[in-house]
């Protein structure tokens, strides 16, 4: 089992940053590949990006690339997600996933409570 907690988001004006951080509980995170989602009112949750295991792979939605990154730290069950340039709409609730699989093509079975992204025009 893995416990994920989000902290990070706030409120920031258009072209501003925020780093998300996700931090999970239990012995096995560093086999887990960790995703961020989000999900704006009205809409369905999306995938923005995801790692492996060993963090040496990512993938980002096409909405985000060149613009977010996501890291872990695996000494510290940590997972970031580093937002650059934000536009307004990037305003939504972020949350971090856990997947046992390694990959992110096993899927996400632990999610976070999520964490609100608000980006001001």
């Amino acid at each position: 089992q893995v416990q994920l907690v989000e902290s990070g988001g706030g409120l920031v004006q258009a072209g501003g940053s925020l780093r998300l951080s996700c931090a999970a509980s239990g012995r096995t995170f560093s086999s887990y590949a960790m995703g961020w989602f989000r999900q704006a009112p009205g809409k369905e949750r999306e995938f923005v990006a995801a790692v492996d295991w060993r963090g040496g792979s990512t993938v980002y939605a096409a909405s985000v690339k060149g613009r977010f990154t996501i890291s872990r730290d695996n000494a510290k069950n940590t997972v970031y997600l580093q937002m650059n340039s934000l536009k307004p709409e990037d305003t939504a609730v972020y949350y971090c996933a856990a997947g046992r699989g390694g990959s992110w093509l096993s899927g996400f079975e632990y999610w976070g409570q999520g964490t609100q992204v608000t980006v001001s025009s």
